[in-house]
């Protein structure tokens, strides 16, 4: 494989890799929704601290908890952690997961309503990569692991995509239901109208002969 084929297929993995970050304040909760395949196992680093670096100190109990919940509200993991740390957790079901942080303490920095920052990265598949972890690793190990995440990551991306055909097929299912409905609705609509119709035209008739007008 030559400098191209790596370039590009190291190129693809930070395509896949979801790293964001987002501020926090004082027992805030904040919510991030991923669309998730079944039996995909996620892992997630995150790290949390304070905008202001130079000016602020950290609390003995500064950290941050980590909810994720399924499809169907049910919690999936709950855990307290440092101010940095991984957590993992295997989709069960499809559909879309919600990945909770909240600060545990009120008392995280000198300036009171400080906001903090999580940086977070979320990665799909078995060979995830720390980002945090030791560079000082040969260059073929490194190649190699980012090879065999990227393999996962495909895994992952065919999973997403009979995930998405499943979806697909219920909303043109409910679609097809939609429109069905509807013809029979505007049938129904039309019935009613000739009948009224009809029924006009024969009173006015019965009228006009009991008036002897015709």
């Amino acid at each position: 494989m030559g400098l191209r084929g790596t370039g590009f297929l190291l190129q693809c993995y930070l395509m896949l890799a979801a790293a964001m970050y987002f501020d926090l304040g004082e027992q805030e909760e904040r919510c991030i929704i991923e669309e998730i395949p079944e039996d995909t196992l996620v892992t997630g680093y995150f790290l949390l601290e304070p905008w202001d670096l130079k000016a602020a100190t950290h609390s003995p109990h500064f950290g941050v908890t980590a909810t994720v919940k399924d499809p169907n509200a049910e919690v999936l993991m709950s855990k307290r952690y440092g101010r940095s740390g991984k957590f993992t957790f295997t989709a069960h079901a499809s559909g879309q997961h919600y990945l909770c942080f909240q600060t545990n303490s009120t008392r995280f920095a000198v300036f009171a309503g400080e906001r903090l920052k999580l940086h977070l990265d979320v990665q799909m598949g078995e060979h995830s990569v720390n980002p945090t972890a030791d560079r000082a690793k040969s260059s073929m190990e490194t190649l190699e692991n980012s090879l065999s995440h990227l393999i996962e990551q495909m895994t992952y991306i065919t999973r997403q995509q009979e995930y998405q055909r499943e979806k697909e097929e219920v909303f043109r299912q409910v679609s097809e239901d939609a429109n069905s409905k509807v013809l029979w609705w505007a049938v129904v609509q039309t019935s009613i109208l000739l009948s009224v119709g009809f029924w006009q035209m024969k009173r006015l008739k019965d009228f006009f002969v009991a008036k002897k007008l015709v």
